[in-house]
């Protein structure tokens, strides 16, 4: 059996760390771990492991659920009671599990447990004794893989299950990566009336020509002219928003980042997007024309700046 790691011993935050502090972790934990900076072979495993964690717990709601019921807070009904879920859980420290359909090992009374879990539906069983009466679906998950452009944007997408069902989902504008789309009655089928589990879509956002997401944050290279980066600018940049114009300012190095706060992903909740970053790179023509060397070479005879930096 796997065991999940407590998320916030993922993250490396107390359970009582507000948003902030959970946002400023999962940001450095994703540069550390990122598989396109980190070739340790554990690295993508581990970057998975931070965006699941930083998907629960920065969402408030989720978040409650998971610090009430733990790692099993996905298959928890959503009417069960905290309270009477751990008084459950803890006959002796041992799993519930049926005994014959008689009964719970460690005494714990199957009506006081399935009436909670089940609302109600436990019931007793056909022959006068204790049963399990109908017991929901199982929660299920899979993969979905999507654009930086998809995620971003959101949208309609049909998808295939194992088994061939097809299903037509909404992806909300801003998810992503490791982030759990709920697709509530999709999931397991229930015994007797009740009702399927809920399926959760994992949100995998696929490699970019040109962009890489970290959280909210996205990244992309901003080649430059060596005039442009010299004496300054106001360019043209691609965003998965659409076109946006970034100033460069005179002076500015290759490996600089330049900002456009609110050009990253978008918040599904509500709250504030990320931020666009372009790095810069300054570029050289790779063949120059006559007139082009005679100013360059000009340059040369006249500029004072060393690049190296010696005295």
């Amino acid at each position: 059996m796997v065991v999940r790691r407590d998320f916030y011993e993922v993250l490396g935050v107390d359970r009582k760390a507000d948003q902030d502090e959970i946002q400023r972790a999962y940001r450095k934990l994703v540069r550390a771990n990122h598989p396109d900076v980190n070739k340790d072979p554990g690295a993508e495993d581990r970057f998975k492991e931070i965006s699941e964690a930083y998907s629960v717990l920065s969402d408030p709601q989720t978040r409650r659920r998971y610090d009430a019921f733990g790692p099993d807070f996905r298959q928890v009904p959503p009417d069960m009671d905290p309270e009477q879920y751990a008084r459950a859980r803890a006959g002796g420290g041992r799993q519930w599990r049926p005994a014959g359909g008689e009964g719970f090992e460690g005494g714990i009374d199957i009506e006081d447990l399935l009436g909670g879990m089940f609302g109600g539906r436990g019931g007793r069983g056909s022959r006068g004794g204790r049963g399990w009466g109908p017991v929901p679906g199982a929660d299920q998950e899979a993969e979905l893989t999507l654009t930086v452009e998809e995620a971003y944007k959101g949208g309609s997408r049909t998808i295939t299950l194992p088994g061939g069902r097809r299903l037509d989902v909404t992806i909300p504008p801003g998810v992503t990566n490791g982030r759990r789309v709920r697709l509530a009655g999709e999931g397991g089928h229930g015994s007797g009336d009740a009702p399927r589990g809920d399926l959760y879509l994992i949100v995998r956002i696929a490699d970019h020509p040109r962009y890489r997401v970290e959280g909210r944050d996205i990244h992309a290279v901003l080649p430059l002219a060596p005039w442009e980066a010299a004496l300054g600018a106001t360019v043209a940049i691609d965003t998965p928003g659409g076109e946006a114009k970034l100033k460069v300012p005179p002076g500015t190095p290759t490996g600089r980042r330049l900002r456009l706060r609110g050009r990253g992903m978008p918040d599904p909740r509500g709250g504030g997007a990320g931020d666009f970053f372009a790095e810069v790179r300054v570029m050289v023509p790779p063949r120059l024309t006559e007139e082009e060397r005679r100013l360059f070479e000009q340059l040369a005879a006249v500029s004072a700046f060393d690049p190296r930096g010696r005295s």
